[in-house]
Formats: structure tokens, C-alpha cells, sequence
């Protein structure tokens, strides 16, 4: 079966008065990330991989932030119509792995809980989710506390058809 790879990278700036939101999952207290949609950057990096490894353009293509229809929509979502969109095509997701990278907050106690969202989402089994967190070492815009980014790596698996044989 033909299988395909693709990379996704994302960032968003840290604002006060929104809602942090990664991996579908809400993060009470926190300043959240600047946006069109809910800005969930690790949903956003998962996507452009999934586009990338199917080979469509990226997520501002379809998902544009100056369309009313996408603000303030759940990356879910938009998650979502991505795979509506690839399933059409007959490509399944086989696995995916994502880096978080931020100086705030902690991520792993909420490892579990957004490795089965995305898992549930994208119709494969937690154990096919790989999320790791990583700081950025105190440099740079992330390691400010300015912004947090994202990096995803999918691999799908497109459906063959049966050929008869005569």
C-alpha cells in the first residue's frame, strides 16, 4: 500500500485574555495563544503534516484567517474537515508524533489526556500518538515565554483497489 509522510510546524503568540487550548484540551489559567480560530498550535501543526503527506497545500488554504466562518472555531473542527477531506481521497492516518515546545505551562501531566483526544479524533489507537514536550532552553521568543510552537510528523496510508486479474 502506498504510505506517505508529511511534516507540519506551527506558531502563536501568548496573549492575555484567551484561552489556552492544546491538543483539544483546555488548560484553566493559562494566557492562551493569538488567532483566528481557538489557535490550538499543536492541532494546527498535525494538520499541515496530514495536508503536507497527502500532498495539499497547507491549512491557511482552506482554513483562511481572514474568513469570518473560521474565527474562533475549534481546531477539532477544522481537525475534522482535514480528515473528511483525505478520507474522500482514501488516505488513513497510520501515526503521528508532535513536539510542543514551551517554557509554560507543564505539559505532561496533560500528555495522556491529548494523546487520546487526538487519537479518538483521528480514529487510530492512543499508542499510534506520540506528543512530547520540550522548553526551549530559555532562548529565543519560546524560551521568553512569548509564544508556543509545534512540530508534527504523519504517516498515511492510502486504500488500494482491488484490480481483477483476467
Amino acid at each position: 500500500m502506498p504510505m506517505r509522510v508529511g511534516i507540519g510546524y506551527d506558531v502563536h503568540r501568548l496573549v492575555p485574555g484567551r484561552r489556552l487550548v492544546l491538543g483539544g484540551v483546555l488548560f484553566p489559567g493559562e494566557v492562551g495563544l493569538e488567532g483566528h480560530s481557538d489557535a490550538d498550535v499543536l492541532i494546527h501543526a498535525l494538520m499541515d503534516s496530514l495536508l503536507g503527506a497527502a500532498g495539499e497545500p497547507d491549512i491557511g488554504h482552506f482554513f483562511p484567517n481572514n474568513d469570518p466562518q473560521w474565527a474562533g472555531r475549534d481546531s477539532s473542527e477544522l481537525l475534522a474537515l482535514v480528515l473528511d477531506q483525505l478520507r474522500a481521497r482514501g488516505w488513513r492516518v497510520v501515526n503521528v508524533d508532535i513536539t510542543v515546545l514551551a517554557e509554560h505551562p507543564r505539559l505532561s501531566p496533560q500528555i495522556p489526556t491529548m494523546k487520546a483526544r487526538l487519537a479518538r479524533l483521528l480514529g487510530i489507537k492512543p499508542e499510534k500518538v506520540g506528543i512530547k514536550a520540550t522548553t526551549n532552553e530559555s532562548l529565543g521568543f519560546i524560551g521568553r515565554g512569548e509564544g508556543i510552537a509545534a512540530l508534527a510528523v504523519s504517516l498515511l496510508r492510502r486504500r488500494q483497489r482491488w484490480r481483477r486479474s483476467r
